[in-house]
């Protein structure tokens, strides 16, 4: 039930920031962002303090531990791999292009006897 609580308190803070942001409308810009940013930043801040909230910083700790762990591809595997996605969407395009042309011939030209 607290938890319920602080999730409900953190939603209220975010509001708050957020329905700052369009009263202080005469206000300058800086001062309008500001309050929006303080508002997330005190509902994060409270919900930090939650058991779900918790979970989920070891959840992102846990992600960026697996992100560390993966083997990226080298430049030149990246360019290659790209190279190879453009040159099939040439062909395919071109392909395309060409079925839809010889059946517009066909049906406009042969059938329908349109010029």
């Amino acid at each position: 039930m607290a938890d319920k609580l602080k999730f409900a308190l953190a939603l209220s803070l975010v509001m708050a920031g957020i329905a700052g942001f369009y009263l202080l409308a005469e206000q300058p810009l800086v001062l309008r962002v500001l309050s929006v940013l303080l508002g997330i930043a005190a509902g994060v801040a409270v919900a930090w303090f939650t058991e779900p909230g918790q979970r989920f910083v070891i959840l992102a700790q846990e992600s960026i531990a697996e992100t560390k762990k993966v083997v990226w591809p080298s430049r030149k595997e990246t360019l290659q791999t790209t190279g190879i996605v453009f040159a099939f969407v040439l062909v395919m395009a071109i392909m395309l292009w060409l079925t839809d042309k010889t059946l517009a011939w066909v049906l406009y030209d042969l059938i329908l006897g349109w010029k």
